[in-house]
């Protein structure tokens, strides 16, 4: 019976799936390694070496994972896989930020929704359980996007331990007189009812009522009534008007309008009767601000005077030069009222309302100026009141951008109140912290001006909140109000926040707290009450550097990398920083990397508030993790990263490509046993040679790219190797000997060595981005099946071989490689005219000059018929090149495709090439 060829050729034989499947497959290696824990094992194998240590920054513990939140794990573990897999110890100890106002909003909301009215140690308890459920849901969320890291000692702010060192690391601020309280204007969130920091601002394009108001002059010094006119985008806080700041060198002109007469800077005249559609007009004179200062003004309808005073910060781009000031609503406004000791009046509640204090018009008692959606209930009285008093000259929409609510995405108000701050302008604490950035490493290298800029502008730290999910200021106040803030005494209720928790504060009376601490001698028989604020959770996650990279045993200070998204410079980087500062004198951190944000195709910010997908999950379910990282690390993480179906396809058929190459690979290795079948690396043919150089430097530059985090350009190298410099070029070159060659042929053994260790190399070098599939890929090498004892993330990362560098035969190889692309070129023309079908059907006649290329040529001529795929290659000395393809002569070869001058015969198997005959008689040939 006749054999069939088919069944005679060297086919690849693999058990590596085509479909990565991985959607399912992933869990099932992500509990195989949990069950060896693999952590420890990658710890135990560096443990002699040194240490690199990546520090978290704790996500907030208020939701399921977020795309941006897992785009930041990704590329952590991406660099500590890379680290690990270098020698280094890389312990890596995640954090969980538990406190503060994105927890306790969320759980007070639930509350109310449930109409529920709880204590402040039941909403403590809620809040701890929510912080809880959600460490639970991340924790797992995370390792199913392949994060590797320390489960097991993980740290969170709201743990006892964590908690006393927050309270020790306050006491050095206050120790050092860096705290205080004043009164003073702070960004307040009205939905959330508490003061934010800077850090909790977020600054959007915002259209707010911007009007032009009369404030009459109290002493009028002729029958012409005269008025200053002031220009505000925040009508609801006239009533809080207190002055009005000229500049002291600005002119200001008298513009006589009928029978009234206007004062506003020169300078703005012009646009100033514009706006106000002031047709006619006269300027009768002009004086300089510093003139007015001590002036009176009347406001348009509280019986209140508002004097001139004078203000460098005035400014002539809008408005008209003469500022309504506020002292209780600004902070300009604040400084101004300090100098000219004005009151510091500020008529709002903590829900935003208009309060009854004897000043306020019954109109707009209990009024909120809380605006949403354009829309402020308070402005519309304060205008109607206006116009009522013929004040109002003009009002009109205005475009700019305004500072929200990070929480709550309202417009926020300031406000001033009493509130602890940390002073960071009186004292070399501003100072010192800017003089060390520049010992730090920013990447990229604008990061380091972002957060010079953040500081340098940032005001004094507000550090208290007015909320019940936090740690508690350790303050006691007496009968009068006078604040008790004692290191002594802070560092003495850490000691029993240690054992028993920030809650014994909160559940404990103020006489209860008293007991056994170091109260000053004065303060003892004074009748005192504790404070209810609680501490920013800036603090807390500050701390961070304080309670883990000190404290816990393998880790050092200060880290190694810090890494989180550019956001950070106005956050987590900064409060380390100042904490850092004040304990310790120097950065937490040696180097920082910020990431942009995930945003849509269009730019646009992909945030919880859009119907588009956005949790981790989402995109793990229609992907898998390893596509989810692919495309995390072919994106320039320094820009914000797009994502959307189409972007994630095109990153499917990449992942695609990579894993062919590999299933290709293995399937082409199944008889070659490296200790029988290698073939020595100066006994490789020339082709197999050039690959292995071409890997080489595959390997050296992909390192760099790894060593300086750009992982954007190690996936451009490594995708490009497997499409072009593998699939297109040389395991298509290398199917013809792999496939018909005799088994044990060296050509076809050369190769297989090759292969072999690319094959190593390759995996090796996808291990920290593709870590599900380069370790599935290695199981199946070992023993062609899904698990095997050896884990790729246990290897050495590849370095570069001097034993690999065939420079003289690459370029050699490399120049024909090139050259095939002129040959293919004229192919196409003669497939379309029915001249040829498949390459191999081609004969290729090279009439070329005698130079440099033809001298390769010439040398490699026996095998330019493999090289360029085509069945049979004539070479030409002619002046000038020209390249002519023909049908092959002689008959095909039904076994290898090749045509050739005569068929032979190969007994059972018919006629064949006299190559195939050889192949088919040698031994160890594969004849089913």
């Amino acid at each position: 019976m006749a054999v069939d060829l088919k069944d005679t050729l060297n086919l690849p034989q693999t058990n590596f799936p085509m479909r990565a499947n991985l959607v399912t497959r992933e869990q099932e290696r992500i509990d195989s390694w949990n069950g060896r824990n693999l952590y420890s094992l990658i710890q135990k194998k560096n443990q002699k070496n040194s240490t690199f240590v990546l520090h978290d920054g704790p996500p907030f513990t208020n939701g399921d994972v977020h795309i941006g939140t897992a785009l930041n794990k990704i590329l952590k573990d991406i660099i500590l896989r890379y680290k690990s897999m270098k020698g280094f110890q890389t312990p890596y100890i995640p954090g969980w930020d538990c406190h503060g106002l994105p927890i306790e909003h969320k759980v007070l909301k639930e509350l109310r929704n449930e109409k529920k009215e709880l204590s402040i140690h039941e909403i403590r308890n809620a809040c701890d359980a929510f912080s809880e459920k959600y460490i639970e849901k991340q924790r797992k969320q995370f390792q199913r996007l392949g994060v590797l890291a320390d489960w097991d000692r993980e740290y969170k702010t709201k743990d006892p331990v964590y908690e006393s060192v927050i309270l020790n690391t306050f006491a050095k601020f206050v120790e050092k007189g860096y705290v205080y309280r004043s009164k003073k204007p702070v960004y307040w969130s009205i939905p959330c009812e508490t003061a934010l920091a800077e850090a909790e601002i977020e600054y959007k394009d915002h259209v707010s009522t911007s009007i032009f108001v009369k404030f009459p002059l109290a002493d009028q010094s002729d029958s012409v009534k005269t008025s200053i006119i002031i220009w505000t985008t925040t009508p609801w806080t006239i009533p809080a008007n207190i002055a009005i700041a000229v500049h002291p060198d600005l002119d200001y002109a008298y513009v006589r309008v009928a029978d009234e007469r206007y004062m506003v800077a020169a300078c703005r005249v012009d646009a100033f009767v514009k706006d106000c559609e002031i047709k006619d007009f006269s300027v009768e004179k002009t004086v300089k601000g510093r003139s007015l200062e001590h002036c009176n003004a009347v406001h348009p309808f509280i019986d209140r005077k508002s004097p001139v005073v004078l203000a460098d910060y005035v400014t002539t781009d809008t408005g008209t030069g003469c500022v309504h000031t506020a002292p209780g609503h600004g902070l300009d406004d604040y400084l101004t009222g300090l100098k000219y000791k004005l009151p510091i009046y500020c008529p709002i509640d903590d829900k935003g309302a208009y309060l009854n204090d004897g000043q306020i018009p019954s109109e707009l008692v209990g009024v909120s100026v809380l605006e949403t959606n354009n829309k402020c209930p308070a402005n519309d009285k304060v205008l109607e009141l206006l116009k009522n008093k013929a004040a109002l000259l003009h009002a009109a929409s205005y475009s700019h951008q305004y500072p929200h609510c990070w929480r709550s995405k309202t417009p926020v108000i300031f406000r001033a109140m009493d509130q602890w701050f940390i002073s960071l302008t009186d004292n070399k604490l501003k100072e010192d912290a800017l003089q060390t950035l520049s010992k730090v490493s920013w990447i990229p290298s604008f990061g380091e001006n972002r957060i010079r800029g953040a500081i340098e502008s940032r005001p004094d730290w507000c550090i208290s909140r007015q909320r019940s999910w936090g740690i508690p200021i350790p303050a006691f106040y007496d009968e009068k109000g006078t604040p008790l803030l004692d290191a002594n005494v802070i560092r003495a209720i850490a000691k029993r926040v240690e054992k028993e928790g920030s809650n014994l504060w909160f559940e404990s009376t103020t006489e209860d707290l008293l007991k056994d601490l170091p109260i000053p001698a004065d303060w003892k028989q004074r009748k005192l009450r504790k404070c209810l604020d609680t501490l920013d959770v800036w603090i807390d996650s500050g701390s961070s550097s304080q309670a883990v990279l000190k404290q816990r045993e393998g880790l050092h200070f200060p880290a190694d990398v810090y890494f989180e998204g550019s956001d950070q410079h106005r956050g987590w980087f900064q409060s380390s920083l100042w904490i850092s500062m004040v304990v310790d004198n120097q950065p937490p951190y040696r180097q920082v990397i910020t990431h942009g944000f995930v945003v849509d195709e269009s730019k646009k910010k992909i945030s919880k508030s859009d119907s588009k997908p956005q949790t981790a999950d989402d995109y793990i379910k229609n992907y898998g993790a390893d596509v989810v990282r692919l495309w995390i690390a072919s994106e320039d993480y320094r820009n914000d990263v797009p994502v959307s179906d189409s972007i994630l396809q095109h990153i499917v058929g990449n992942y695609r490509t990579i894993r062919n190459t590999l299933r290709f690979q293995l399937g082409n290795l199944f008889d070659f046993d490296p200790s029988k079948n290698a073939v020595s690396l100066e006994n490789l043919t020339p082709l197999d040679k050039w690959a292995l150089f071409e890997t080489n430097e595959l390997v050296k530059q992909v390192s760099e790219a790894y060593e300086s985090f750009e992982f954007h350009k190690a996936c451009q190298l490594l995708n490009r190797f497997c499409s072009v410099t593998l699939s297109a070029w040389y395991h298509d070159i290398l199917k013809d000997r792999l496939y018909t060659y005799g088994p044990d042929w060296v050509e076809r053994r050369s190769s297989q060595t090759a292969i072999h260790l690319i094959f190593n190399t390759l995996i090796r070098l996808l291990a920290p981005i593709l870590t599900f599939t380069a370790d599935e890929a290695l199981a199946y090498f070992e023993k062609n099946a899904d698990f095997t004892d050896k884990n790729i993330h246990l290897a050495e990362f590849p370095s570069y071989k001097k034993e690999w560098t065939f420079s003289e035969v690459h370029a050699e190889i490399d120049a024909l490689i090139k050259f095939r692309s002129s040959i293919h070129e004229r192919m196409e023309p003669a497939r379309q005219s029915k001249l040829i079908g498949q390459s191999l059907d081609a004969k290729v006649t090279i009439a070329i000059p005698p130079d440099a290329l033809f001298t390769i040529l010439k040398k490699y001529e026996a095998l330019l018929p493999e090289i360029f795929i085509v069945s049979q290659v004539i070479l030409k000395n002619s002046p000038s090149l020209e390249i002519v393809i023909e049908h092959a002569d002689g008959v095909r070869c039904p076994r290898s495709w090749r045509w050739v001058e005569n068929l032979v015969s190969a007994e059972s198997f018919g006629d064949v090439s006299p190559r195939c005959r050889e192949a088919l008689f040698s031994k160890n040939a594969n004849v089913v």
